[in-house]
C-alpha cells in the first residue's frame, strides 16, 4: 500500500495484536503510537495533525495507530483506558504518554522531546517481560 499523495509507503503504518513487538518493539527508530476506536470523535479530530507530523518526522519516527476494539490485549497491556491514548515508544519501551484531546503543538512538542531524549530515558527504564502476559 502506498500514500496517494507521493507514492511512497503509508506514513502512519496500521498495528494489531499480531504484528504489535514486531513493528514498535523491536524498532531500531523511535515509535509514537495512537490508540484509537472508530467511534472516539476527539480521535478523528487529532488525526489529520498526527498524519501531517507522521509525514513530517517520517524519516526520524514511525507513527503507528492501533484500534483498541479490534485488538484489545495490547491496550490491555499498556493500561491503556481511553481514546485517543498517544504512546512513545523507544528502544521498544513506552517512554512518554498523552491521553484524550491533547492540543496538536503539544503533541508536536512531546514528538520534539522524544526525538531528541527518548534513547536516554529508554536505556535507563526497566526490559520489557515479553514472558508476563496477565492471564496465568
Amino acid at each position: 500500500m502506498t500514500d496517494p499523495e507521493n507514492d511512497s509507503p503509508p506514513a502512519i503504518i496500521e498495528v494489531d495484536d499480531q504484528n504489535w513487538e514486531i513493528t514498535v518493539e523491536k524498532s531500531p527508530k523511535p515509535v509514537i503510537v495512537m490508540f484509537y476506536s472508530p467511534t472516539c470523535v476527539f480521535c478523528h479530530q487529532v488525526e489529520p495533525y498526527f498524519r501531517n507530523y507522521a509525514r513530517d518526522y517520517r524519516e526520524t519516527v514511525i507513527f503507528a495507530r492501533i484500534n483498541i476494539l479490534a485488538s484489545q490485549w495490547t491496550p490491555e497491556r499498556y493500561g491503556v483506558r481511553s481514546t485517543p491514548t498517544f504512546k512513545f515508544f523507544c528502544s521498544g519501551k513506552p517512554v512518554r504518554e498523552m491521553v484524550g484531546a491533547v492540543y496538536p503543538a503539544l503533541l508536536k512538542k512531546m514528538i520534539d522531546e522524544v526525538i531528541l531524549h527518548g534513547k536516554e530515558c529508554a536505556e535507563s527504564s526497566t526490559q520489557i517481560d515479553y514472558e508476563i502476559t496477565g492471564y496465568g
